[in-house]
C-alpha cells in the first residue's frame, strides 16, 4: 500500500481518472436536477444525496469484481449477425428510458403544464427508483472505463469516491441554475436526449465520442449565456426609460 501512495505514475492516473469521473459525472447531475424538480424543494437535496450515494455504492460494488466487469461485454446474444452483450443490452434499455423521461418531460414543459406536474408532485420513492436505474446505467460505463485506465482497484475506487463528492458539492447549485430559469431547463431536457441517443448507438456498436456531445451541449449553453445576457440589459435599458 505504501507502494502505491510514493509512485508517481498512481497519482497521475488517480488524477486523470479522477477528471474523466467527474466528466462522465456531468450526466448524473443533470438527471439528477431533472427528477428531483418533481419533488417538493425541502426535499430535493436529500434526493440528490441519496441519488449520488446509490451511484457510489454501485460503482464501487461493481468495481470490486472487476471479473465480472469484464464479463459484461462479452457477447450473449446475437440478433442479425450483430453480437450484443449484456453492456450492449442496459445501454439500449437505458437510452430508450432517457428518450422516454425526456420527451415527457420537454411536453410538459411546452404544453405548460409543468408548474401543475410540480403541484401534484411525485412520491420520493418513484424519483429514487428513476435515479437508480439511470445510476445503473452509468455506473456499468463509468466503471469500465476505470478498469481501462487504472490497474489497482484502491486508485479506481479513490477516483470515483472523490469525483462523487465533487458532483454532491456542485449539484445543488447547477440544480437550481436548471430551475431558474425555462430555456436552460430545456436545454437539459435537450441533453438527456442526446445521451439516450448516444446510448442507443453505443448498443448498436455506433460509437459516438462524448467529446462530440459535450461541445454542442457546451456551445448551446454559452449561446443560452448570451441571450440571459442581452435579455437583461434589454431590461435594464428599458427601466431607466421609464
Amino acid at each position: 500500500m505504501f507502494e502505491l501512495l510514493t509512485d508517481f505514475n498512481v497519482w497521475t492516473s488517480l488524477l486523470t481518472l479522477t477528471v474523466l469521473e467527474i466528466v462522465l459525472g456531468i450526466d448524473n447531475i443533470v438527471f439528477l436536477s431533472i427528477a428531483s424538480s418533481r419533488l417538493p424543494k425541502s426535499r430535493r437535496p436529500e434526493a440528490r444525496r441519496i441519488g449520488l450515494a446509490l451511484a457510489l455504492i454501485m460503482r464501487i460494488a461493481l468495481l470490486s469484481s472487476i471479473a465480472f466487469i469484464i464479463h459484461l461485454s462479452e457477447p450473449i446474444v446475437t440478433i442479425f449477425g450483430q453480437a450484443f452483450s449484456w453492456r450492449d443490452l442496459v445501454f439500449f434499455a437505458g437510452g430508450i428510458f432517457l428518450l422516454t423521461k425526456g420527451t415527457r418531460e420537454i411536453h410538459h414543459l411546452v404544453d405548460g403544464d409543468d408548474e401543475e406536474m410540480h403541484a401534484r408532485g411525485a412520491t420520493f420513492f418513484s424519483v429514487i427508483v428513476q435515479i437508480a436505474i439511470f445510476d445503473l446505467v452509468f455506473s456499468i460505463d463509468s466503471v469500465i472505463t476505470a478498469v481501462g485506465m487504472a490497474e489497482h482497484l484502491p486508485v479506481m475506487i479513490a477516483a470515483v469516491v472523490i469525483a462523487i463528492i465533487i458532483m454532491l458539492i456542485a449539484s445543488g447549485p447547477v440544480s437550481e441554475f436548471v430551475h431558474r430559469y425555462p430555456t436552460v431547463k430545456m436545454l437539459a431536457l435537450s441533453f438527456l436526449l442526446l445521451i439516450g441517443m448516444t446510448l442507443i448507438a453505443d448498443a448498436l456498436h455506433f460509437h459516438i465520442p462524448r467529446g462530440y456531445l459535450y461541445f454542442a451541449v457546451g456551445f448551446s449553453i454559452l449561446v443560452e449565456f448570451l441571450n440571459q445576457s442581452a435579455m437583461r440589459r434589454s431590461t435594464g435599458r428599458s427601466g431607466k426609460k421609464h
